[in-house]
C-alpha cells in the first residue's frame, strides 16, 4: 500500500516550486507556476519552516500532498532531482500535480472503508477495487500519468464517497448544508449531527461548541474558523489539512488519526453563550 502521508525529507520540494500562488492572505508573495519559492534551500527544505505563519505564509502550513512528493521522487523518477536533472522538471512538476489528486482520492477512499463497519458495508468491495485501480495508476511511468484523465477517476470515486456518507449518516436526519456560504457565520452551539456540510464555505464561521459527529466535511473550508470546544472526532472525512487553517483548542474533540494543530491554544478558550445559534443567525 502507498504511504499517504508527506515525508519531506524523500521529495524535492516540489510543493515548492511546482504550484502557483498569488500574494494574499495565505502567502506573503506570488510566484509563478514552476518557479522555486525564494525560501526553499538548497537542501530542498524550506528556511522559514518553523516560522511560515509569522511571515506571512499560512497556506504553506495547510497544504497536504498525501505522500506524492516521495512517490514522484523516489518511485516515478527513481531518486532523480529537477535540480541535477533539469530536464526532468517540467514533466516531473506536472506529474506532481497528478500524483497527488490520485493520492488525495486514496486517502478519502481508505477514510470510507472505516464507514463500511457501518451500513455501508456493501459499498467494500467497489471502494476496494477503486484503491487497487488507482494505486496501480500511481505506479505507471510519467508519460503514463501525464496523460492521465484525473477528473473521470475523481468522478468515480466521488460516487462512492458520497453513497458511503448517506450510508453512514441514515437516519440521523442532519442538516444539507452542501456547498453553502456560511462564511462568518455564528453556528456555536449548533447541532450539526449527520450534516452534510460537502464543499460548504466556512471561512471564519463560529463552531465554537457545535456537534459535528458524523457530519460530512469533505472539502469544507475552514480556513479561521473557530473550532474551539466543537466535537468533530468521528466527522467523516476531516482532513489535517482543514485542522491546520482553523482555529481550536485543548478541548476540540479530534478524530485518533489526527494531530492537534501546534498553532491552536494550549487551554480551552472562554466564551459566553446563553443558548443555542440558529445555523442561519448572522447576528
Amino acid at each position: 500500500m502507498l504511504t499517504l502521508r508527506a515525508d519531506c525529507e524523500r521529495c524535492f520540494g516540489l510543493c515548492c516550486v511546482a504550484p502557483a500562488f498569488s500574494a494574499s492572505a495565505d502567502f506573503a508573495v506570488g510566484k509563478p507556476a514552476g518557479q522555486p519559492c525564494r525560501h526553499l534551500g538548497v537542501d530542498f527544505g524550506c528556511t522559514i519552516h518553523d516560522h511560515l505563519r509569522q511571515r506571512g505564509f499560512p497556506g504553506c502550513t495547510v497544504f497536504d500532498c498525501f505522500g506524492a512528493g516521495q512517490q514522484v521522487a523516489q518511485v516515478t523518477f527513481g531518486g532523480r532531482d529537477w535540480r541535477s536533472s533539469p530536464e526532468l522538471a517540467r514533466p516531473m512538476f506536472e506529474v506532481f500535480g497528478v500524483m497527488r489528486q490520485l493520492h488525495e482520492l486514496l486517502w478519502y477512499l481508505h477514510e470510507a472503508l472505516t464507514l463500511t463497519l457501518t451500513p455501508a458495508e456493501p459499498l467494500r468491495a467497489d471502494i476496494e477495487a477503486m484503491i487497487t485501480e488507482i494505486e496501480r495508476l500511481a505506479g505507471q511511468d510519467a508519460d503514463t500519468l501525464g496523460a492521465l484523465d484525473t477528473a473521470a477517476h475523481r468522478d468515480r470515486a466521488n460516487t462512492l464517497l458520497l453513497r458511503a456518507s448517506e450510508l453512514a449518516r441514515a437516519g440521523m436526519a442532519g442538516p444539507d448544508h452542501r456547498g453553502a456560504d456560511l462564511i462568518g457565520r455564528k453556528l456555536g452551539q449548533t447541532d450539526l449531527r449527520g450534516a452534510s456540510l460537502r464543499g460548504a464555505y466556512l471561512i471564519g464561521a463560529d463552531l465554537s461548541n457545535a456537534d459535528l459527529s458524523m457530519a460530512d466535511v469533505i472539502g469544507a473550508d475552514f480556513r479561521g474558523a473557530n473550532l474551539s470546544k466543537a466535537d468533530l472526532s468521528t466527522a467523516i472525512f476531516l482532513t489535517q489539512a482543514q485542522l491546520d487553517a482553523a482555529r481550536g483548542d485543548t478541548a476540540t474533540g479530534l478524530p485518533a488519526t489526527l494531530r492537534r494543530p501546534t498553532h491552536w491554544v494550549s487551554q480551552p478558550i472562554q466564551e459566553n453563550r446563553s443558548k443555542r445559534s440558529d445555523i442561519w443567525s448572522t447576528e
